[in-house]
């Protein structure tokens, strides 16, 4: 592999997934090596219950060079009928978040950014309630109020996505939004959406999660993070986690835990979103950590 050095390098990330074959990471690593690339980190995963391949190739290549790999790049796939991407990583994600009553998702997601842990920026925040507009002023984020009833949401979902169009938006971050998106939204933002609940569902349905479960004696609580699908909560799962609790803890403790969890699993599925870093299988999401 050729070595580069100097400041004009870029770092790019191509991901690919393909039916599985003889001779794909040979493909790939002798393309990069022929147009004088180098490889940082490469994954991949041969799913042997679908026939399916999956990979991730993170590498260094001279700055403005992204075309032409692109270019070239698109013979190899055509040769192997690959589905891919090709992407500047050291451009941020362009992220809008919604939100309604509950703010730790959005909190943690808004100080991980400000920290420069998240590679995403954050053009909006949108949230069918005022709660956390201060919030957002705090962070320095736009903030717009769309209220949502029964009569108004054709014209709510419809600012969403003059939103997401005008803003260009990359992802769509759920964090703890309240409302359920219609089939044709889901649709239009189908791969770029990502949502987070609880993980008791299909248990525990409606208001007052926690202290449904609290009354059945639960001794794990969770929560799941997933990309937005028709199928509401359940669409190709991304990360998920536990907490152990017991007889002892409190509904409103089990409350605490629950949104400390909500709040890790989201962060990381949006990492690895903006870090492109998930690909996706036929109902299922593999993730190179």
């Amino acid at each position: 592999m050729t070595s580069l050095t100097g400041a004009d390098l870029t770092t790019y990330v191509l991901t690919l997934t393909c039916a599985d074959r003889p001779g794909l990471v040979r493909a790939v690593s002798s393309f990069l090596d022929e147009h004088g690339c180098d490889i940082v980190e490469s994954q991949q995963f041969d799913d042997v219950t679908g026939e399916e391949f999956y990979m991730r190739v993170q590498f260094r290549a001279v700055d403005g060079k992204v075309g032409a790999l692109r270019e070239g790049f698109a013979d190899v796939a055509a040769r192997h009928e690959m589905t891919w991407a090709l992407v500047d990583s050291t451009v941020p994600f362009r992220t809008l978040i919604m939100v309604s009553k509950f703010g730790h998702c959005l909190n943690d997601l808004l100080y991980r950014h400000s920290t420069g842990t998240l590679n995403i920026v954050i053009p909006a925040i949108v949230s069918n309630h005022r709660d956390h507009e201060r919030l957002a002023d705090a962070f320095d984020v736009p903030f717009f109020h769309v209220p949502v009833t029964a009569d108004t949401k054709p014209a709510a979902e419809a600012e969403l996505l003059r939103l997401v169009d005008d803003l260009e938006i990359d992802l769509v971050v759920l964090a703890r939004y309240m409302q359920v998106l219609s089939d044709d939204l889901t649709k239009q933002l189908d791969g770029r959406a990502i949502n987070i609940h609880h993980s008791f569902l299909p248990s525990f349905k409606g208001a007052r999660p926690y202290h449904q479960a609290f009354d059945r004696g639960v001794k794990l609580i969770g929560a799941t993070a997933h990309y937005v699908t028709p199928d509401l909560d359940e669409g190709p799962i991304i990360e998920q986690d536990v907490a152990r609790v017991d007889h002892r803890t409190t509904a409103d403790q089990m409350v605490r835990a629950g949104r400390d969890v909500e709040a890790t699993v989201l962060s990381r599925a949006v990492r690895w979103h903006a870090e492109s870093r998930l690909l996706h299988g036929r109902n299922r999401v593999v993730v190179f950590p």
